[in-house]
Formats: C-alpha cells, structure tokens, sequence
C-alpha cells in the first residue's frame, strides 16, 4: 500500500486514514489500506454483539458500504474509526433481535454450568463470569438505541462526541442515551458498572 502511494505521489508513511479515503476516489484499489487497518477490530466488535455467524458478513458489509461511499467521507476528520462504527453500528441495528438473543442466551449460562468440571479454577474467575451474565441480561434490556451509544464508548473506545458522530445525532442526544444505559447497568449489577470508560460527559 505504501509504495503504491509512494508511486503515485501520496506519502507512504504518516498517511491518514482521511487520505487514504479520498486519494482511493482516483485509486480505487488503496481503499484497501482502510480495510487493513480496521477489519480485525471492526470484525470483533460486531462479534461481540452478534455473535461469530454474524460477524463475517456484516464486517465485510461495512466495508463495501464505506467503500461505495468514500467520496462523501468528511476528509475534516482525520481517522475513519468512528464512521466505520457507524456503519457497523447502523448493520447491526437490523439484527436487533438476534443481538437481544444473544444477551439472553448469555444471561441464562449460570456459573456452574460454565465452571462445570473446574473445580480448581480461582474465585476471581466465578465473579467474573457472574457479572457477565448480569452484564448481558442488563444490555438485553436496554432500548437499541441506547446500547448502540454505550457499547460504541465502552467496547470501541470512542468517546462520547465520536459516537454521536458515527451514530449521526446530536452530541447531546448520545450523552443522554450513554447516560441513560448506564443507569440501566448499574441498577441491573446492584450499582457496579463494568461499561464505564472515562466520563458520560
């Protein structure tokens, strides 16, 4: 990638992601350098919320849809992970119930059923696993829209105001939604919050 950069007068080293993206409209083929970059955590945390059948088609789906929009990227921003969540946040939205699904599925596997066998594994180990079935019943009850904001800030790292963006809403609405879900979660761990990343602010 770097040296097809180099040879068509880009910079192959430093190069943002913004660049990228809008040098792909003449060469198409350099797009590839956004997938190489993002796919791995793109694909994991689709994973996380739909689960690995899920997880192959809608990763690549929100490739093809970045890559047949590149030319309306905002090249103001410098890196594209928040407009990649974005997509992937919007792809996701439509397996709703299969998402809701999985938490589910999740908040029903007791201790003992995982543990069965492991005796010897460290009480550390059985708190954890109890938190993540009350983790998942919480995050199954929380309204789509709500879940989209939080789990954008709590697995993907980005921050309040790059979740609104990717999400395409108001800062303000995103704040109150990430607010609102993680009341939702710490009522539902008994006022724990494992979700919790920086401010709501």
């Amino acid at each position: 990638m770097a040296a097809v950069m180099r040879a068509t007068g880009v910079p192959g080293t430093g190069v943002t992601d913004a660049e990228i993206i809008e040098f792909s409209a003449r060469e198409p083929e350099c797009f590839a350098e956004i997938f190489d970059r993002y796919y791995t955590e793109i694909h994991g945390y689709v994973a996380r919320r739909l689960g690995l059948n899920l997880a192959d088609d809608v990763a690549a789906e929100t490739f093809l849809i970045a890559f047949d929009r590149r030319e309306r990227y905002d090249v103001a921003y410098a890196f594209a992970r928040p407009w990649l969540y974005g997509i992937a946040s919007n792809l996701v939205s439509r397996h709703h119930r299969a998402e809701t699904r999985q938490y589910k599925a999740l908040a029903r596997v007791g201790v003992e059923d995982r543990l069965e066998g492991h005796a010897d594994r460290i009480e550390s180990r059985v708190d954890a696993e109890s938190t993540r079935g009350l983790l998942a019943s919480a995050l199954a009850a929380i309204a789509p829209r709500d879940r989209d904001v939080l789990l954008l800030v709590a697995w993907a790292g980005l921050s309040g105001e790059e979740a609104a963006r990717a999400l395409g809403v108001p800062a303000g609405t995103a704040r109150s939604r990430l607010h609102r879900a993680r009341k939702k979660v710490r009522t539902e761990l008994g006022g724990a919050d494992p979700t919790t990343v920086g401010e709501d602010a």
